[in-house]
């Protein structure tokens, strides 16, 4: 094999790494319908449904009080930020962020995790050509995630809600969480590909100025992935050809 142009690559995991994207819209419906048919009685207002289009919009990527902040404000709803130890439900930012977390978990619990197969093979194959891989995630189950399905030590560096959060980091769309992954790594952006699936993510990739940000559109959304900073757009890693396809598209960036 030719020697590579790219030294790093850092994935998203939800949509990405692991089929818990679908996971998470459930879980983000079943909490924001519960509330807003609550509010809808108790003001007197019509309920409208949290769509899939609101959860691409407002919530995809983001970190989950951003998230929660973010689709609210497209209500015009204005609750108090509260506290990370709200109990769930709570009528705050905090408390409606723990709800859904509660119910991730419990849908993760009951039906175990998948992997996409062709991220599982780039991986693999990305490993054993020598390649440094991250992780970067806004979820702060990232990590239990990835050791459900064997994969957390495959990554030399993982920046998820956990470590955002400790270390301050602001989350997606600002690429904070792609360029610290790429410090931990040793690498640098310009050296190092970003894959993601949400639109905050590639707008991350490309405020960080990384050689190459790849979007899948797992969600017939390729148009507004390649509008929002994704360089190139696949619906799934198999569309790329391997090593040799990946380190085509970033010579092929790298030249624009």
């Amino acid at each position: 094999m030719a020697q590579l142009a790219f030294e790093a690559v850092i994935f998203d995991m939800d949509g990405v790494i692991t089929k818990t994207a679908i996971t998470h819209t459930a879980a983000w419906k079943k909490m924001f319908d519960e509330y807003l048919q609550k509010r809808a009685v108790e003001h007197g207002e019509a309920f409208q449904e949290f769509t899939q289009k609101d959860y691409l919009a407002y919530v995809d990527g983001k970190p989950r009080y951003k998230g929660v902040t973010s689709f609210l404000e497209s209500r015009n709803i204005e609750l108090p930020f509260g506290d990370a130890a709200d109990e769930p439900g709570m009528e705050t930012i905090c408390g409606l962020g723990n709800r859904k977390n509660i119910a991730f978990n419990e849908v993760i619990a009951r039906d175990g995790v998948e992997v996409y197969e062709s991220t599982a093979q780039l991986l693999e194959d990305l490993t054993k050509a020598g390649i440094k891989l991250g992780v970067a995630s806004s979820s702060k189950n990232c990590a239990p995630v990835l050791e459900a399905v064997d994969l957390l030590k495959t990554f030399g560096a993982r920046v998820d809600g956990v470590v955002s959060a400790e270390l301050g980091l602001h989350g997606k769309p600002e690429p904070d969480i792609f360029t610290t992954a790429c410090e931990i790594l040793g690498s640098t952006p310009a050296k190092s590909i970003v894959v993601e699936d949400a639109v905050s993510g590639v707008q991350a990739g490309a405020k960080g100025k990384f050689g190459l940000t790849l979007g899948i559109a797992r969600e017939n959304n390729e148009k507004e992935l390649a509008e929002n900073g994704a360089d190139f757009v696949v619906t799934d890693l198999e569309e790329v050809g391997g090593i040799e396809g990946l380190n085509k598209l970033f010579l092929e960036n790298s030249s624009k």
